[in-house]
């Protein structure tokens, strides 16, 4: 554990960059507004829906997006909500 749970955004960037992480994936819709990525080195890859029960069946679409982006940028990923089962 790195004690990081207790980070704000800002914080919790710096402290991945510094640890030498490339990237950090979020459901924080608001990230993209709240955080200039320009100067640093990190890139965010933003998921439109965290729940696993949605993203086990999707995880090559994380996997694809963490492969495109760049550096001090954010991609968003849109993860498809599951199929309604129908009322019975």
């Amino acid at each position: 554990m790195r004690g990081w749970d207790a980070k704000k955004n800002g914080d919790l960037l710096g402290a991945a960059e510094s640890a030498g992480f490339d990237c950090m994936i979020t459901g924080d819709k608001n990230i993209r507004y709240q955080q200039n990525l320009s100067t640093r080195k990190i890139a965010i890859v933003l998921l439109s829906n965290q729940a696993w029960t949605n993203l086990q069946s999707h995880v090559s679409l994380v996997k694809n997006a963490l492969n495109r982006v760049k550096p001090n940028a954010f991609i968003e990923v849109e993860i498809p909500a599951p199929p309604k089962r129908p009322s019975k």
